[in-house]
């Protein structure tokens, strides 16, 4: 196996050999790579699954980068992991024999906004993108071209963490980079509802 293969992980493979689908489950803060698991079950039942750990830890809880606060990022580490989890991605197509360009990112907080990174960093590596609550990783210096992307933010409108203006922001960046964008809005807080992963489900079937 690859060297890159460098993250505790699971994999699942399709339960239909013709589809051609996988989904890389990106968890939140403090928990780990089974926990998305029963969630692909409903949005994608068909893809196949990798699900990688976080290899950071914050007071024993899994991360996917440093923070050096509340939504202050260590943009070093974040950088170096981005490309960790980008060469997880690739080797993982290459170990499991899986269509590299047919990867859909799930992630969630955290692993939402590591996803976001992957993308603006590593622009082809990932089809489609279901990010649930994420922040602005950061400004790209150069401009990625995400014309073929096509991504889901959900966001709550009384979420503590994530403002929603930065939603908005987050929004438009995207599109500025030629990505297709759509947003679902519920009034919770920063908590994954089940209206989200249904909605989760009908976006991934239409696109």
């Amino acid at each position: 196996m690859s060297h890159k293969l460098n993250f505790i992980h699971k994999y699942i493979p399709s339960p239909d050999p013709a589809s051609e689908i996988t989904l890389s489950l990106l968890h939140g803060t403090g928990v780990n790579e089974e926990s998305f698991l029963s969630i692909s079950n409903m949005i994608l039942p068909q893809a196949s699954v990798i699900s990688p750990r976080g290899q950071i830890l914050e007071n024993g809880m899994p991360r996917f980068f440093r923070r050096l606060s509340e939504g202050v990022f260590d943009l070093p580490d974040w950088r170096m992991r981005t490309k960790e989890l980008a060469e997880f991605i690739e080797s993982s197509a290459q170990n499991y024999e899986l269509e590299s360009n047919k990867v859909i990112a799930v992630g969630y907080s955290n692993g939402a906004n590591i996803a976001s990174s992957v993308m603006f960093t590593f622009p082809k590596l990932i089809s489609k993108a279901v990010l649930y609550h994420p922040m602005i990783p950061f400004v790209p210096d150069t401009t990625p071209d995400l014309s073929d992307l096509k991504v889901l933010i959900k966001a709550g409108t009384n979420d503590p963490i994530v403002r929603a203006e930065e939603t908005i922001e987050l929004q438009k960046l995207f599109e500025n980079y030629g990505a297709h964008v759509e947003i679902y809005w519920h009034d919770m807080g920063h908590n994954l509802t089940r209206e989200e992963i249904d909605r989760t489900s009908k976006f991934l079937s239409e696109s």
